[in-house]
């Protein structure tokens, strides 16, 4: 066999299993995967496949447990703000606030980590977004209530999975920059723009004032867009 075959096919072996590992981390598992599955290559498909195969839930509902139920009597805004410790999801949070603090009825608060977080024995960075969580719930002032809940999955169809099953009125996130990493792992608001049934809520970074900072969408439309700067 020559060298060239035999290099061609180490080459082959690689990118087979490392396009397998940043398909299962966009579906909301471990990027450490990746690692195996560079050296696993094509072995490492039917792993993927399965892994694949599991849904979004919910790792740890916050201290009020799940959120209320949408009633007759409970008429004002429900409204997701997807947060992860950034910078980017703080501003999201606190633009969303002054928008629209005094007409909401129910603020949830989530964080998605990686299936494989949700399923450890201890727990330990589940227990961390929790307690992260809940230091934002006490200072988030609204008309109504807020709940906080950790999510297991991928962010974006995790945050509009979730939205759309609690029957929420708005999804807010904040958009991050053009790193490496949107581009090996896609972009969250950017499959939350084009697949949420629910209306969204973009909210663009300070240092990208070019782009429009808010993206509108309502279910079977797209509604104009309209710049939001965060504070």
């Amino acid at each position: 066999m020559s060298t060239t075959l035999v290099v061609a096919l180490i080459i082959a072996w690689g990118a087979i299993g490392l396009l397998s590992g940043l398909w299962m981390a966009r579906h909301g598992h471990e990027p450490l995967w990746t690692l195996i599955a560079l050296v696993l290559g094509p072995l490492f498909i039917p792993i993927a496949l399965e892994r694949v195969q599991r849904r979004p839930g919910v790792a740890a509902f916050g201290p009020k447990g799940a959120p209320p139920q949408r009633s007759e009597a409970n008429t004002g805004l429900r409204m997701l703000v997807g947060l992860d410790g950034s910078a980017e999801s703080k501003r999201a949070l606190a633009t969303a606030l002054r928008l629209f603090g005094s007409q909401c009825e129910l603020l949830v608060l989530a964080e998605v980590v990686h299936f494989e977080t949700a399923e450890y024995a201890t727990h330990t960075d589940v227990d961390t977004a929790s307690h992260r969580l809940a230091e934002v719930a006490t200072s988030a002032e609204i008309a109504g209530v807020v709940h906080t809940e950790v999510l297991a999955g991928a962010p974006g169809p995790t945050l509009r999975g979730f939205a759309d099953r609690q029957d929420m009125d708005l999804l807010v996130v904040g958009r991050r920059g053009r790193g490496l990493s949107t581009r090996l792992l896609g972009s969250v608001s950017a499959d939350i723009i084009q697949h949420s049934a629910v209306p969204v809520l973009i909210i663009e970074p300070v240092h990208d004032p070019a782009r429009p900072s808010a993206h509108r969408r309502g279910k079977g439309h797209v509604a104009p867009h309209k710049s939001v700067k965060g504070t």
